[in-house]
């Protein structure tokens, strides 16, 4: 297949790295891949430091970018694309348009990273997604959602989920990482990474924290604020540590690429969004083994089995997330390893990517 990769996308997170991971993968799997998006954005600048073929295209608005799909039609029958796919959302009317231009020349394909939050049956949006020929949804409960929410035809509806290569981890001795990362070796130890941020629940893992009756638990954020925004969030945890007086219990570490070192050094993960769509972080810590403390919400509960593979609780609620770290540091989940093997395992990368295509091969997409 000739694959082209779309996204506008001026951030760089978690949708942004993973359409660059199937990128990669696919490429590796001997597809021929092309990235396009604005030169500049962090997407293209990272698809250019992996030597991805690169087109630059015009910043695009959410809406009405007639005139660009017209030239990405164009520039698709060039390459001769056969499939194109998008994972933000905010390319779905471009390359509707697109479709509407290419017809059954082009696959149209959308890989679903967020939640649809309200229904999105209405004339506009029925007519918009009816220009795609695939929406894959990372967890049974998002495509459930998407046949409920939308007018699609149930035929384009797929799940399937975000790899994650299971061969690069890499677990170091709990002692050896707890060193590098200068943390104490006999404390109960909590990580939340991610960046710095309301939404992301270190203020809540604070308060929790403050809660738990167990006092040897410690927390350690990995990250930073996010750039040019809530710039006075750090600043803002700094004193609720003070408040709290758990400063010889709270550990802020900065954001490292490679997480083997911060999964390795802990002793349980928190996911504390209010609701995460697909929490990469959540499967990572259970590849490395590492239990979970998620939020009773979004995908969090699918991703944990319903409580499987490790401890719920509810969203946005500190005491109750202070009940779970307690039991977790007194009464840890005894988890079925070979269970945990077999649930993992439907997410590696290369089973993904073989389910991909063999989808993008058979399926009667309408």
């Amino acid at each position: 297949m000739r694959i082209a990769y779309l996204c506008t996308s001026r951030s760089w997170g978690g949708l942004e790295l993973n359409h660059l991971r199937n990128a990669l993968w696919m490429k590796e799997r001997g597809h021929e891949v092309r990235v396009f998006a604005p030169e500049g954005t962090p997407f293209f600048l990272q698809a250019t430091q992996f030597n991805l073929p690169c087109t630059s295209i015009t910043y695009q608005p959410k809406y009405f970018a007639w005139k660009a799909a017209f030239q990405l039609a164009r520039l698709f029958k060039q390459q001769a694309i056969s499939h194109v796919f998008i994972r933000d959302n905010r390319d779905m009317s471009l390359i509707a348009t697109l479709k509407s231009r290419m017809g059954n020349a082009i696959s149209t394909c959308y890989f679903m990273e967020m939640q649809l939050g309200v229904s999105k049956r209405g004339l506009l949006h029925t007519l918009r997604f009816s220009y795609l020929d695939y929406w894959f949804c990372p967890l049974k409960g998002l495509a459930q959602q998407v046949r409920s929410m939308t007018r699609i035809n149930p035929k384009k509806i797929h799940h399937l989920p975000s790899g994650i290569d299971l061969k690069g981890f890499n677990a170091l001795k709990k002692t050896t990482a707890r060193k590098q990362l200068s943390l104490p070796q006999d404390a109960i130890l909590f990580g939340l990474p991610g960046r710095f941020d309301p939404q992301k629940g270190q203020l809540l893992a604070l308060e929790a924290l403050n809660l738990a009756q167990n006092k040897n638990l410690h927390l350690v954020f990995l990250g930073e604020p996010t750039k040019n925004e809530q710039e006075n969030i750090l600043e803002y945890m700094e004193r609720k540590i003070e408040q709290y007086e758990v400063k010889d219990r709270v550990f802020i570490r900065p954001f490292m690429k490679e997480m083997d070192v911060f999964f390795s050094s802990i002793d349980a993960l928190l996911m504390a969004t209010k609701a995460e769509t697909f929490g990469m972080v959540t499967l990572e810590a259970l590849a490395f083994g590492v239990p979970v403390i998620g939020s009773n919400a979004g995908g969090t509960p699918e991703l944990l089995g319903q409580g499987k593979f490790g401890i719920l609780f509810e969203t946005l609620n500190p005491l109750d997330l202070a009940r779970a770290m307690d039991e977790m540091a007194s009464n840890s989940p005894q988890i079925d390893a070979e269970a945990l093997r077999n649930h993992v395992a439907a997410f590696d990368h290369q089973k993904v990517c073989h389910t991909l295509e063999t989808l993008l091969a058979t399926s009667n997409a309408q």
